[in-house]
């Protein structure tokens, strides 16, 4: 079944069309799932023939071969460095059907290279409306085990972020941004199932303060008919939080009086409220009671007492983040992870979308691009597995062809096969390949942290004092939250030994050698907190050894790990802190335009 045969319009207020809508979909999901591999055969086919003129495919003789074999025997499996310089030749103008014979229309920004810049993924409309018709199936499927969620609205936080330009003038931003300013969702027809309380100015607002206080003041205003509250990430969702403790006074006098804190400014947002904000002082003393104490347990229900499910992405590393949702939420609310997807791609959705997180698994949609799985430690791509023939209980990282271009192409997520919902795969996220801390959309691997302690290390280099050993964690306890690495040192004279104000400077040296996407979240996005260094009394990284040889680690071939969540560890090396410093300032990040070099 194409795009445009599953397209589907109906009567805004037709209730019997919009089950028939559904019941479609799921038909759709069913068909697609049954014949998982004849569907990809059909996709890998398509997207041959479709950029059969391009250079990339030009390049491997593929002379027009459609199948298969041809395929595999001829075309290379590639990292994002592989593509580089073809992409950046896009970037920077070159026109030529590099990749796709369809126009690239723009950029999707991804995780860092090992240079710290965002990658650019090409990508062309046709995608747009790939990636609608997965958007189209998570209601039906939802509405299977949660009722009637057509009679209220979701309560969503929903954020762009800051976009360039290369020097082409094509425009690159991250997907959802990308999404959220698409004309199909701000021309989205009327959907019963997809109301929210959010204004689209308010989603729209590049100023993340405004967007939010608006989203916040817009859930506030309408909390009973709140029926799910979420966000993309689970740190999304408890930023939003710790948003109204440090705002509810504000949102409270302004639902009291009627009237808008001066601090929102965007005249857009301003014309919205003033259709929906009036004097309320009985909602406004319920946000008073609600919030003032020191008790937040709950506070989701209590404010939003008809919420039947948080819809938040809570596999991979936003698991740190379900204790303290379930203690906002009272530990009562589901956590629905709905789908899975990414720059490059989207992928497929979970069938069973109220589970335990433990247990979410997403059934790869064979329909969205063709997929080949890598066995977990290989890096032969004669070991490469297709869609219908991963094993159940195996590990493999994901390698996808994509219409945009994209062929053979790592992806970098570690899957492990749960078992199969008809003939297509489903799959439990485990991680991100190579993946050392991630607070937000941030992913930084082993090598980048090294550079970053290299680069502050050189700091301490005066006081003859270096860097002995080292690890790390990602605190969530605090919102947002941020890295701290813990520091042994090594000085060879006391009397003279690094100050505050030079801890604290190696704190943002660290941060200004982290990737673009880290210090967009200080700067920009206020998604991550200031780095912290924690410093550590002489001999605390042999206690670590000496811990772990007790637990049965070998003596030789223990090493340090660089980063560390198992709480005894954790609680070794607090007790071993002699001093904490955080970073004085923000890195430098800006959204500038500008020219890609090879």
């Amino acid at each position: 079944m194409a795009i445009d045969d599953y397209k589907f319009s109906s009567s805004p207020h037709d209730l019997e069309a919009w089950d028939e809508k559904s019941a479609k979909a799921l038909k759709f999901i069913e068909d697609m799932t049954q014949n998982a591999d004849s569907v990809q055969e059909r996709v890998l086919s398509e997207i041959l023939s479709q950029n059969a003129e391009t250079e990339y495919l030009k390049r491997f003789q593929l002379n027009g071969a459609t199948d298969r074999d041809s395929f595999k025997s001829k075309v290379p499996v590639v990292t994002y460095e592989d593509l580089q310089h073809d992409i950046h030749r896009i970037a920077n103008g070159d026109k030529s059907p590099i990749f796709s014979t369809h126009p690239i229309s723009e950029f999707l920004t991804s995780s860092g290279t090992s240079a710290g810049e965002r990658k650019l993924m090409p990508t062309i409309h046709e995608e747009m409306d790939r990636r609608q018709l997965l958007y189209s199936l998570l209601m039906p499927v939802m509405n299977l085990y949660v009722p009637d969620l057509n009679k209220g609205k979701g309560l969503y936080f929903y954020f762009i972020k800051a976009e360039t330009k290369t020097a082409s003038g094509l425009v690159a931003r991250p997907v959802l941004t990308s999404y959220y300013k698409s004309e199909a969702f701000k021309n989205r027809p009327y959907d019963p199932y997809n109301v929210y309380t959010s204004p689209d100015d308010a989603i729209l607002c590049i100023d993340s303060f405004q967007s939010m206080y608006i989203q916040m003041l817009c859930g506030l205003i309408m909390r009973h008919q709140v029926l799910r509250v979420g966000a993309v990430f689970a740190s999304g969702l408890l930023r939003a939080i710790r948003f109204l403790q440090l705002n509810w006074h504000h949102l409270a006098h302004d639902i009291s009086t009627g009237t808008l804190n001066p601090k929102i400014t965007d005249p857009s947002l301003k014309e919205c409220m003033s259709k929906i904000l009036k004097p309320d002082t009985e909602l406004a003393d319920f946000v008073t009671n609600e919030c003032c104490g020191e008790n937040w347990e709950g506070i989701i229900t209590r404010i939003w007492p008809n919420t039947k499910y948080l819809d938040v992405i809570v596999t991979g590393a936003m698991a740190q983040y379900i204790p303290t949702l379930d203690y906002y939420s009272g530990g009562l609310l589901p956590l629905a992870c709905t789908m899975y997807a990414s720059s490059e791609c989207y992928f497929g959705l979970n069938l069973n979308p109220i589970c335990k997180p433990s247990e979410v698994s997403y059934t790869i949609m064979p329909n969205m691009g063709y997929f080949e799985f890598l066995p977990l430690g290989s890096n032969d791509s004669c070991d490469l597995v297709e869609l219908a023939n991963v094993e159940v209980g195996k590990y493999y990282e994901l390698v996808i062809t994509t219409y945009a271009g994209l062929c053979r192409y790592r992806v970098g997520d570690i899957l492990q096969v749960t078992g199969f919902h008809n003939k297509a795969p489903q799959f439990r996220f485990v991680r991100r390949k190579n993946v050392l801390l991630s607070i937000d959309s941030d992913k930084t691997d082993e090598a980048e942290l090294q550079n970053a302690i290299e680069n502050a290390s050189n700091l301490l280099k005066e006081f003859n004092t270096t860097v002995v050993e080292y690890t790390s964690f990602a605190d969530t306890k605090s919102i947002p939250g941020h890295y701290v690495i813990y520091w042994e040192l090594l000085m060879k004279d006391n009397s003279n030994a690094p100050t505050n104000e030079v801890l604290k400077k190696c704190c943002l040296t660290m941060e200004e050698s982290l990737n673009s996407v880290y210090r967009q979240g200080r700067v920009s996005d206020n998604s991550i907190g200031p780095l912290e260094i924690r410093v550590v009394k002489n001999g605390t990284f042999e206690e670590l050894m000496d811990y772990a040889i007790s637990r049965g680690a070998s003596i030789n071939q223990y090493k340090v790990p660089r980063c560390v969540s198992f709480t005894p560890i954790m609680e070794l090396l607090d007790s071993r802190v002699v001093s904490v410093h955080f970073s004085p300032a923000a890195p430098h990040w800006t959204s500038e335009r500008r020219r890609f070099e090879g």
